[in-house]
């Protein structure tokens, strides 16, 4: 299916700015890198304004379908710990490109802007209000994987395929759940028991669990 006008338009505008910056996305030079007379743009984005906002949410619909490609199936049938492992791994192997973080910081100093990124993180990877440890763990991943897309955006120093394939790997650990369940005695397991004076005695049975009795002094 061939792209909409808008749609067209918008990626051209996504073109500019990664080449040259924010600052040199006019309607302008937005129109010729669409191919279009500066009216055939206008007709859909009346303002610099209007097209900074299609923008943001053009940029976020593409962020929202490869993280419900991740996922495999539609948000609302994800557990929130689904949701946020989906969001890491996407992160941690997503394209970086200038024009994403031109305008993550266009949208800090302008309250609708920011609301439509603030809106994606809450579906996908929320700030915790709780100190439950599998949701800590997640945001924490969210922090590492966050912090080294934006490593690759700015450093200009990318990372060597066996550093970035270890952080990726320990980031991934915080993704699977919450701490391990302490290992206890089942069904046909050897239990002892040992006796004597000041000696603590403890039990542990199972179903069939044989008991050896060690009994002394002092022990």
């Amino acid at each position: 299916m061939r792209p909409s006008s808008r749609t067209l338009i918008l990626d051209a505008a996504v073109r500019v700015t990664d080449r040259q910056g924010i600052t040199a996305l006019t309607l302008e030079a937005t129109a010729e890198e669409a191919g279009l007379t500066k009216g055939g743009l206008l007709y859909h984005f009346r303002t610099r304004e209007d097209l900074l906002l299609a923008i943001q949410r053009h940029l976020v619909q593409g962020w929202e379908e490869r993280l419900l490609a991740e996922l495999g199936r539609p948000w609302t049938q994800a557990s929130p710990t689904e949701r946020g492992a989906a969001y890491v791994r996407v992160m941690m192997r997503g394209e970086v490109r200038h024009a994403d973080l031109a305008f993550m910081v266009e949208a800090e100093s302008n309250p609708d802007l920011a609301q439509i990124w603030n809106e994606l993180m809450e579906r996908w990877a929320p700030t915790p209000q709780s100190p439950d440890p599998q949701g800590l763990d997640l945001f924490l991943a969210r922090l590492a994987v966050d912090g080294l897309w934006l490593f690759n955006a700015t450093s200009g120093n990318a990372l060597p395929e066996e550093v970035a394939r270890a952080l990726r790997a320990r980031v991934a650990e915080l993704t699977v759940g919450g701490p391990q369940a302490p290992e206890t005695k089942g069904a046909n397991s050897p239990v002892t028991v040992t006796e004597g004076a000041n000696t603590p005695v403890t039990e542990t049975e199972g179903e069939n669990t044989p008991v050896t009795e060690t009994k002394g002094e002092n022990r």
